[in-house]
C-alpha cells in the first residue's frame, strides 16, 4: 500500500510537546522537519494500540529523529503517528510533515 499525500503534524511549534495523532495507512513514508531548532529534538512516534507511543527509530538509529532541518524515511503498518518535540529553546519554531512514497 502506498500513500501519496502530505500531512502537517505541527506548524511553527515553539514549545515542547506532542502533535495530535494522525492516521497512517501503512507503507513507506518520509518525515520532514524544517525551522529553527535552537536545541530542540523532534522525533516520529507511532502507536500500535492508540495508547502506547513508540519511537520509530530504534537501537540508536536517527532516520526520523532530527536535531536540524532534514528528512528521513520510514516504513510502518497501518497505525497513528505523531511528532514529539523536546529541548525547545527560546527561538524554537518547527514544522513537521509526513508524506507517503509511491511504490
Amino acid at each position: 500500500m502506498s500513500y501519496s499525500g502530505n500531512q502537517a503534524l505541527f506548524t511553527a511549534r515553539t514549545t515542547d510537546g506532542n502533535s495530535n495523532g494522525a492516521d497512517w495507512p501503512g507503507g513507506r513514508g518520509v518525515f520532514a522537519v524544517v525551522g529553527t531548532f535552537n536545541g530542540a529534538t523532534v522525533k516520529l512516534q507511532w502507536t500500535p494500540d492508540g495508547t502506547n507511543w513508540l519511537d520509530v527509530d530504534q537501537n540508536g538509529d536517527t532516520f526520523v529523529t532530527k536535531t536540524a532541518a532534514g528528512h528521513g524515511g520510514f516504513e510502518l503498518p497501518q497505525c497513528q503517528v505523531r511528532a514529539a518535540q523536546s529541548g525547545s529553546g527560546g527561538a524554537t519554531s518547527l514544522t513537521t510533515t509526513v508524506g507517503g512514497l509511491r511504490v
